[in-house]
Protein backbone atom coordinates (compact mmCIF):
# COMPACT_ATOMS: atom_id res chain seq x y z
CA UNK A 1 0.00 0.00 0.00
CA UNK A 2 1.66 3.26 -1.07
CA UNK A 3 1.11 6.27 1.40
CA UNK A 4 -0.20 10.02 -0.10
CA UNK A 5 2.32 12.48 -1.09
CA UNK A 6 3.29 14.89 1.45
CA UNK A 7 1.49 17.78 -0.17
CA UNK A 8 -1.86 16.20 -1.16
CA UNK A 9 -3.49 14.09 2.10
CA UNK A 10 -6.05 12.01 1.62
CA UNK A 11 -9.32 12.93 2.48
CA UNK A 12 -11.32 10.91 4.88
CA UNK A 13 -15.27 10.20 4.58
CA UNK A 14 -15.62 12.74 7.19
CA UNK A 15 -13.50 15.39 5.48
CA UNK A 16 -15.62 14.70 1.99
CA UNK A 17 -18.95 14.79 4.10
CA UNK A 18 -17.75 18.30 5.75
CA UNK A 19 -16.56 19.76 2.61
CA UNK A 20 -20.10 19.07 0.56
CA UNK A 21 -21.69 19.95 3.86
CA UNK A 22 -19.55 23.83 3.82
CA UNK A 23 -20.34 23.79 0.16
CA UNK A 24 -24.39 23.29 1.02
CA UNK A 25 -23.87 26.19 3.71
CA UNK A 26 -22.51 28.84 2.12
CA UNK A 27 -25.94 30.26 -0.21
CA UNK A 28 -28.35 30.23 3.35
CA UNK A 29 -25.09 32.44 4.92
CA UNK A 30 -24.81 34.73 1.69
CA UNK A 31 -28.90 34.47 1.45
CA UNK A 32 -29.44 35.76 4.73
CA UNK A 33 -26.56 38.37 5.21
CA UNK A 34 -27.99 39.98 2.09
CA UNK A 35 -31.39 39.64 3.27
CA UNK A 36 -30.33 41.38 6.25
CA UNK A 37 -28.25 44.09 5.03
CA UNK A 38 -30.76 45.17 2.57
CA UNK A 39 -33.45 45.31 4.98
CA UNK A 40 -35.41 42.72 3.27
CA UNK A 41 -39.25 43.96 4.79
CA UNK A 42 -41.05 40.18 5.08
CA UNK A 43 -37.75 39.62 6.81
CA UNK A 44 -38.34 42.57 9.15
CA UNK A 45 -41.96 42.31 9.70
CA UNK A 46 -41.38 38.26 10.81
CA UNK A 47 -38.68 39.41 12.81
CA UNK A 48 -40.80 41.72 14.71
CA UNK A 49 -43.84 39.55 15.06
CA UNK A 50 -41.73 37.10 16.66
CA UNK A 51 -39.95 38.94 19.15
CA UNK A 52 -43.04 41.04 20.29
CA UNK A 53 -44.81 37.82 20.87
CA UNK A 54 -42.00 36.26 22.87
CA UNK A 55 -41.26 39.54 24.77
CA UNK A 56 -44.54 39.98 25.85
CA UNK A 57 -44.23 36.42 27.10
CA UNK A 58 -41.23 37.05 28.92
CA UNK A 59 -42.63 39.77 30.89
CA UNK A 60 -45.61 37.68 31.89
CA UNK A 61 -43.09 34.81 33.03
CA UNK A 62 -40.58 36.08 35.48
CA UNK A 63 -39.91 32.68 37.02
CA UNK A 64 -38.91 31.40 33.39
CA UNK A 65 -37.27 34.74 32.31
CA UNK A 66 -34.97 34.89 34.86
CA UNK A 67 -34.17 30.98 33.99
CA UNK A 68 -33.39 31.68 30.59
CA UNK A 69 -31.02 34.36 31.77
CA UNK A 70 -28.96 32.18 34.13
CA UNK A 71 -28.63 30.12 31.23
CA UNK A 72 -27.35 32.55 28.88
CA UNK A 73 -25.16 34.61 30.53
CA UNK A 74 -23.19 31.61 32.72
CA UNK A 75 -24.04 28.42 31.11
CA UNK A 76 -24.38 28.74 27.59
CA UNK A 77 -22.70 32.34 27.62
CA UNK A 78 -19.90 32.28 24.77
CA UNK A 79 -17.45 32.65 27.53
CA UNK A 80 -18.16 29.70 29.10
CA UNK A 81 -18.33 28.06 25.14
CA UNK A 82 -14.74 28.88 25.20
CA UNK A 83 -13.20 28.02 28.57
CA UNK A 84 -15.00 24.27 28.13
CA UNK A 85 -12.94 24.57 24.23
CA UNK A 86 -9.79 25.00 26.23
CA UNK A 87 -9.99 22.65 28.52
CA UNK A 88 -10.28 20.24 25.75
CA UNK A 89 -7.33 22.06 23.86
CA UNK A 90 -5.02 21.25 27.18
CA UNK A 91 -6.25 17.52 26.94
CA UNK A 92 -5.70 17.15 23.51
CA UNK A 93 -1.66 18.61 24.25
CA UNK A 94 -1.28 15.82 27.12
CA UNK A 95 -2.08 13.26 24.32
CA UNK A 96 0.62 14.86 22.62
CA UNK A 97 -2.00 16.21 19.61
CA UNK A 98 -0.71 19.55 19.46
CA UNK A 99 -1.64 19.80 16.01
CA UNK A 100 -5.33 18.72 16.34
CA UNK A 101 -5.24 21.36 19.31
CA UNK A 102 -3.72 24.27 17.75
CA UNK A 103 -6.90 23.50 14.85
CA UNK A 104 -9.39 23.76 17.51
CA UNK A 105 -8.28 26.59 19.07
CA UNK A 106 -7.45 28.45 15.89
CA UNK A 107 -10.97 27.55 14.22
CA UNK A 108 -12.37 29.03 17.61
CA UNK A 109 -10.63 32.09 17.49
CA UNK A 110 -11.28 32.79 13.82
CA UNK A 111 -14.97 32.72 14.24
CA UNK A 112 -14.97 35.06 17.19
CA UNK A 113 -13.25 37.06 14.79
CA UNK A 114 -15.78 37.23 11.73
CA UNK A 115 -18.55 37.21 14.29
CA UNK A 116 -16.91 40.26 15.37
CA UNK A 117 -16.19 41.88 11.77
CA UNK A 118 -19.72 40.91 10.59
CA UNK A 119 -21.29 43.11 13.52
CA UNK A 120 -19.56 45.66 12.65
CA UNK A 121 -19.61 45.35 9.01
CA UNK A 122 -23.61 44.69 9.38
CA UNK A 123 -24.43 46.89 11.89
CA UNK A 124 -27.72 46.08 12.82
CA UNK A 125 -29.59 47.59 15.97
CA UNK A 126 -30.76 45.50 18.73
CA UNK A 127 -34.64 44.93 19.70
CA UNK A 128 -35.80 47.94 21.63
CA UNK A 129 -38.15 47.46 24.53
CA UNK A 130 -39.75 49.70 26.89
CA UNK A 131 -39.94 47.67 29.72
CA UNK A 132 -37.04 45.43 28.35
CA UNK A 133 -36.21 42.10 30.50
CA UNK A 134 -32.31 41.70 29.78
CA UNK A 135 -29.87 43.94 28.03
CA UNK A 136 -27.23 43.25 25.74
CA UNK A 137 -24.52 45.68 23.69
CA UNK A 138 -22.99 45.80 20.35
CA UNK A 139 -24.77 45.25 17.03
CA UNK A 140 -26.97 41.88 16.85
CA UNK A 141 -26.40 40.44 13.64
CA UNK A 142 -24.97 37.56 13.91
CA UNK A 143 -25.73 36.20 17.76
CA UNK A 144 -22.22 35.26 18.84
CA UNK A 145 -24.19 33.00 21.74
CA UNK A 146 -25.64 30.70 18.76
CA UNK A 147 -22.56 30.76 16.82
CA UNK A 148 -19.84 30.44 19.19
CA UNK A 149 -22.36 27.46 20.89
CA UNK A 150 -22.78 26.13 17.16
CA UNK A 151 -18.72 25.79 16.64
CA UNK A 152 -17.38 24.84 19.65
CA UNK A 153 -20.59 22.03 20.27
CA UNK A 154 -20.04 20.92 16.52
CA UNK A 155 -15.97 20.51 16.61
CA UNK A 156 -15.97 18.61 19.95
CA UNK A 157 -19.06 16.28 18.92
CA UNK A 158 -16.68 15.91 15.94
CA UNK A 159 -13.70 15.11 17.82
CA UNK A 160 -15.93 12.40 20.05
CA UNK A 161 -16.82 10.67 16.98
CA UNK A 162 -13.70 10.80 15.42
CA UNK A 163 -11.92 9.34 18.16
CA UNK A 164 -14.34 6.24 18.77
CA UNK A 165 -16.26 7.44 21.86
CA UNK A 166 -18.64 4.84 22.97
CA UNK A 167 -22.08 4.84 22.02
CA UNK A 168 -23.72 5.98 25.66
CA UNK A 169 -20.97 8.80 25.91
CA UNK A 170 -21.97 9.61 21.82
CA UNK A 171 -25.41 10.07 22.37
CA UNK A 172 -25.74 12.05 25.76
CA UNK A 173 -23.10 14.26 24.11
CA UNK A 174 -25.03 14.86 21.35
CA UNK A 175 -28.21 15.23 23.28
CA UNK A 176 -26.12 18.26 25.40
CA UNK A 177 -24.98 20.06 22.63
CA UNK A 178 -28.22 19.97 20.67
CA UNK A 179 -30.03 21.40 23.54
CA UNK A 180 -27.22 23.73 24.22
CA UNK A 181 -27.11 25.22 20.65
CA UNK A 182 -31.23 25.18 20.33
CA UNK A 183 -31.71 26.46 23.94
CA UNK A 184 -28.86 29.48 23.83
CA UNK A 185 -30.80 30.58 20.59
CA UNK A 186 -34.20 30.47 21.85
CA UNK A 187 -33.06 32.65 25.02
CA UNK A 188 -31.93 35.03 22.61
CA UNK A 189 -34.76 35.65 21.62
CA UNK A 190 -36.70 35.23 24.39
CA UNK A 191 -34.71 37.79 26.76
CA UNK A 192 -35.54 40.34 23.53
CA UNK A 193 -31.62 41.12 22.72
CA UNK A 194 -31.84 39.64 19.43
CA UNK A 195 -34.22 39.20 16.29
CA UNK A 196 -34.97 35.17 15.53
CA UNK A 197 -32.86 36.09 12.22
CA UNK A 198 -29.55 37.03 14.01
CA UNK A 199 -30.28 33.44 15.85
CA UNK A 200 -30.63 31.87 12.55
CA UNK A 201 -27.57 33.89 11.27
CA UNK A 202 -25.75 32.81 14.24
CA UNK A 203 -26.48 28.92 13.60
CA UNK A 204 -25.55 29.17 9.73
CA UNK A 205 -22.44 30.62 10.38
CA UNK A 206 -21.22 28.63 13.25
CA UNK A 207 -22.14 25.40 11.19
CA UNK A 208 -20.56 26.47 8.69
CA UNK A 209 -17.48 27.25 10.41
CA UNK A 210 -17.29 23.56 12.35
CA UNK A 211 -17.73 22.31 9.06
CA UNK A 212 -15.04 24.04 6.84
CA UNK A 213 -12.44 23.19 10.29
CA UNK A 214 -13.33 19.43 10.02
CA UNK A 215 -13.05 19.44 6.00
CA UNK A 216 -9.33 21.35 6.22
CA UNK A 217 -8.44 19.12 8.84
CA UNK A 218 -6.07 16.33 7.78
CA UNK A 219 -4.76 19.11 5.97
CA UNK A 220 -3.73 21.64 8.31
CA UNK A 221 -2.88 18.81 10.72
CA UNK A 222 -1.28 16.09 8.90
CA UNK A 223 -3.53 13.02 9.79
CA UNK A 224 -6.00 10.81 8.32
CA UNK A 225 -8.40 10.50 11.40
CA UNK A 226 -10.69 8.30 10.25
CA UNK A 227 -14.14 8.20 11.88
CA UNK A 228 -15.76 5.19 13.04
CA UNK A 229 -19.33 4.64 14.42
CA UNK A 230 -20.08 5.37 17.69
CA UNK A 231 -19.05 2.39 19.99
CA UNK A 232 -16.65 1.03 17.53
CA UNK A 233 -13.68 -0.12 19.13
CA UNK A 234 -10.05 1.57 17.90
CA UNK A 235 -8.26 -1.51 15.54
Amino acid sequence: MHSAPADSPPRTPGSRTATLVTAALLLPNVLLLLLVALSWQPLLALDGDISRTTHRWAVDEPGVTHVFRVLTDWVWDPWAMRVLCAAVVVLLLRHSAWRTALWLAATCALGTLAQQGLKAAVGRSRPVWPDPVDSAHYAAYPSGHAMTATVVCGLLLWLLHSHGAGRALWRSALVVAAVSVVGVGLTRVWLGVHWPSDVLAGWLLGALFAAAAVAVHPFTCGETTRTRPPGARPE
